[in-house]
């Protein structure tokens, strides 16, 4: 079969009715290892076009003190407001389809274009977003979850065997108590306002809490962390403990770096003003059919910095 120019307009049309199927079934799909969305917080209430985000940070100030029947020198509250400007940056990934490819589909009553190159471009999207979500963008001055530079960095105990603060030279009594000491951190360095509900650890890190027994028990350091810390032992509720990559060089010197914070949108989030979008299929060239894709993001904002913390030098 010979596609001519008529051909080349039947094409797109058929390109086009089968991108509304191809684009519905791959927003269907879960990519059950992306994870960010786990970590992170995701604001899509900007506009999409937005080109920064403004927030606030507050802190309130004053102190009730005793005052006489008569006092003429009342304290007052205040509330102290620190205005903060995002940028928000585009970036993209689509798909394309040949001449041939469109045409020997057409040949074949009722077959459809295959949906895997648009789940690659999504996928793509996905991981892109879940490295953003992480460390940021370097050549866009984005910062990430667990580099984020006000945030507080302590070392770990140096108090492992020899003088050393990694855990393969620890105790499991040892490690539990740097993840307390983190737990801590948060609680006393916000005057016991924030109290962190998630511990990032670095995979091997994790491992080892997975793997070293607790002393004259049958559980290892993770399951007696997972009851006994300082945040399920305050609220009841449990902590969330996961290693992640990128954690195993994320501190300072290229160390490893445990991140304990509270998960909330009023502490950390990051905007999405445009989630990942496929635009309008169009033939870029005689025998080429670009279906572009696009998404707009901003950095992530930890927007209360004491209610997180890094503590480097565990890995």
């Amino acid at each position: 079969m010979r596609l001519n120019m008529v051909d080349s307009q039947q094409a797109l049309g058929f390109l086009i009715e089968q991108t509304t199927y191809i684009e519905a079934e791959v927003y269907r799909i879960q990519y059950p290892d992306i994870i960010y969305p786990q970590l992170v917080p995701i604001d899509t209430s900007a506009g999409e076009w937005a080109k920064s985000i403004t927030y606030f940070s507050m802190d309130k100030v004053g102190d009730a003190e005793w005052i006489s029947g008569m006092a003429t020198d009342m304290r007052f509250a205040d509330v102290n407001r620190q205005k903060y400007e995002q940028g928000v940056e585009m970036a993209g990934i689509g798909y394309r389809y040949t001449l041939e490819e469109i045409g020997q589909a057409m040949m074949i009553p009722g077959l459809n274009l295959s949906a895997e190159r648009a789940e690659a471009a999504r996928r793509a999207y996905e991981e892109f977003m879940d490295r953003h979500a992480r460390t940021g963008s370097v050549a866009k001055g984005f910062t990430g979850l667990l580099n984020n530079t006000s945030v507080t960095v302590t070392q770990a105990t140096a108090n492992g065997t020899g003088n050393s603060p990694l855990w393969a030279n620890k105790t499991a009594d040892q490690m539990i108590a740097d993840v307390q000491g983190a737990l801590t951190n948060v609680y006393s360095g916000s005057n016991t306002v924030e109290m962190a509900d998630t511990v990032l650890l670095p995979i091997t890190a994790m491992e080892l809490l997975a793997n070293t027994r607790v002393p004259n028990t049958y559980g290892n350091a993770l399951d007696y962390l997972a009851k006994y810390n300082l945040y399920t032992h305050t609220t009841g509720a449990p902590l969330t403990v996961r290693g992640i990559l990128n954690l195993n060089t994320a501190g300072v010197g290229g160390v490893g770096r445990m991140v304990a914070y509270r998960r909330d949108p009023r502490v950390v989030k990051l905007h999405v003003p445009m989630p990942h979008r496929f635009l309008p299929v169009w033939q870029t060239g005689p025998i080429t059919f670009d279906v572009p894709g696009i998404f707009r993001v901003g950095s992530v904002e930890i927007r209360r910095p004491a209610a997180f913390s890094y503590v480097d030098g565990i890995s």
